[in-house]
């Protein structure tokens, strides 16, 4: 059991849906991020997702890929995210982190030194976009052997003879994509969402969390309503790129927790 199968554990128990806040590590500085990092929890995050910068973001909108140019201009690096989540669970051991980034980082690091120190780092969980289920073996597998969830992402043209490959070897949640195209481009519609997420409940036993096009609490609880939570990303990531202050950005995130908690 990892601290996100934990986590969900005990929101089915309470009744409660999830709420999934994404973040870009290092954005806008590092600094700002952690400290926006360590206030998720208290604002009501049940699990932070934490973006790590690439230079080729395929699946980021404009605004998440203006927050990672931002964290590597100003110097972030795989090394100092890990930093960033060392330094987080000094304060707080059970909050569930999913990197989420693309492979070619990793990649050049080799697997087997990533895996350990992401381990090392308190790292529960993976998002890698632009590795299919064909390439498993590549770090699927060997993430999960390390005692780590690998989350998949369906998608509104994830048709029933896909649905299976990408459920095999998923572990942690279910992360349904509401919309094609790119994140932050349009809003998530409950009613099209709804039997989506029926379809990938009745071929997994996993936690099915909705993200990409919700950005107002009330988006945040008719989604939620619908699954067993949802993640917000680009409007939380606006809030920082607009430069507001940490509290202010927090406040933002919590009035969205509030409404995913009431979905």
């Amino acid at each position: 059991m990892t601290r996100i199968d934990d986590t969900f554990a005990r929101l089915k128990a309470e009744g409660k849906k999830a709420f999934v806040a994404y973040m870009m590590g290092g954005d806008p500085d590092e600094a700002t991020s952690l400290a926006i990092m360590q206030g998720l929890p208290g604002a009501g995050v049940d699990v932070i997702e934490l973006g790590m910068p690439f230079t080729d973001p395929m699946a980021d909108g404009p605004t998440i890929q203006r927050a990672g140019q931002r964290a590597l201009d100003g110097g972030i690096t795989m090394d100092k995210v890990l930093a960033m989540v060392r330094a987080f669970r000094q304060g707080d051991a059970t909050t569930p982190i999913v990197l989420m980034g693309y492979y070619n980082p990793i990649y050049a690091r080799g697997v087997d030194r990533f895996l350990s120190e992401a381990v090392e780092a308190g790292i529960d969980g993976l998002i890698v976009v632009d590795l299919p289920p064909e390439e498993d073996s590549e770090l699927c597998l060997p993430a999960q052997a390390a005692g780590m969830n690998f989350i998949r992402l369906a998608t509104p043209t994830t048709d029933d003879k896909r649905l299976p490959k990408v459920l095999q070897n998923t572990s942690g949640f279910v992360y349904y994509v509401s919309i094609t195209g790119i994140t932050g481009a349009a809003a998530a519609q409950a009613g099209d969402v709804g039997p989506e997420v029926a379809r990938i409940k009745a071929a997994s036993d996993l936690p099915v969390i909705v993200g990409f096009g919700i950005t107002t609490p009330a988006q945040a609880q008719a989604i939620a309503g619908v699954a067993d939570g949802c993640v917000v990303g680009s409007a939380i990531v606006k809030e920082i790129g607009e430069g507001k202050p940490v509290a202010e950005v927090l406040s933002f995130v919590a009035s969205l927790a509030e409404g995913a908690h009431r979905g």
